[in-house]
């Protein structure tokens, strides 16, 4: 039986017009209300969820969601973190001087908000879609004590293809590099992904991995559907996911999420 459900948020709950579907809605408030632990797993700040949060009634002092791709697990309530990998100053400021030398916009997620060196599309937009705020900020100027979760290369899909291939090798045995979307390419912590934060949810409510479900679509769910007792990609998945899946649901656009937990959890 799954106790824990971990949930991708952009192109698996959320419908490609970033709403919630009614039938996801529903089903999902049924697998509360049996005792399954529902943890959404985002890339985005805890902050940048909260609307859906409340539509799912999933704000509350048990609660934990994954945000900025596990780099910090915290409690939907309280904001409190169990969990937290951080970047140093010193690792945002070489990854920072790699993306100028590539030409690509760059952008540092602080744990409430995000800071670019460049007023750019991309953050604007970001923001717009998120409600977290950003900040255009010297990267100099930042506090060696602010926490940093994360460095994001943000630039056209075409142009960020063809820039990153100029990265040396050596940043990706330093750092975690994740592509959440075709825009962007994510640094974290080495020892930062979706399924380390997940682990961090279930051993804190004594849930075992064979008691875990995971979902998603895209590049930084790798480590989540690789690992739990059960991973199910989404039919609209990249085929690296689709690839290591256990489980093919239907898309994003075919209430996906809520098949899989009617299929597994609910079992209708």
């Amino acid at each position: 039986m799954y106790k824990l459900i971990g949930i991708d948020m952009d192109g698996t709950l959320l419908k490609d017009d970033k709403t919630i579907s009614a039938k996801n809605i529903e089903t999902i408030k049924k697998a509360i209300k049996q005792g399954i632990k529902i943890v959404i797993s985002t890339g985005r700040h805890l902050k940048g969820i909260e609307k859906y949060l409340n539509q799912l009634d999933l704000i509350s002092n048990s609660v934990y969601a994954v945000c900025l791709n596990g780099s910090i697990v915290q409690n939907t309530k309280t904001h409190d973190s169990i969990y937290e990998k951080l970047l140093k100053i010193e690792d945002a400021k070489y990854i920072y001087n790699l993306g100028e030398k590539i030409n690509v916009n760059v952008q540092i997620a602080l744990k409430e908000s995000n800071i670019t060196p460049i007023l750019n599309e991309y953050s604007i937009e970001d923001s717009r879609l998120t409600g977290v705020k950003f900040n255009v900020q010297d990267i100099d100027t930042i506090d060696s004590s602010e926490h940093i979760f994360k460095v994001m290369f943000m630039q056209d899909p075409e142009i960020l293809s063809k820039s990153i291939k100029k990265l040396p090798n050596s940043i990706y045995k330093k750092y975690t590099a994740l592509k959440s979307e075709p825009c962007f390419l994510e640094f974290i912590n080495k020892d930062s992904n979706k399924w380390n934060g997940i682990k961090a949810v279930a051993n804190h409510f004594g849930i075992k991995k064979d008691e875990i479900l995971c979902i998603g679509d895209s590049g930084n769910d790798v480590a989540m559907i690789k690992h739990a007792g059960l991973g199910v990609a989404m039919g609209n998945a990249i085929p690296e996911i689709k690839k290591i899946a256990s489980y093919i649901t239907k898309t994003n656009e075919e209430d996906g999420v809520a098949h899989v937990i009617e299929k597994f959890v609910l079992n209708k």
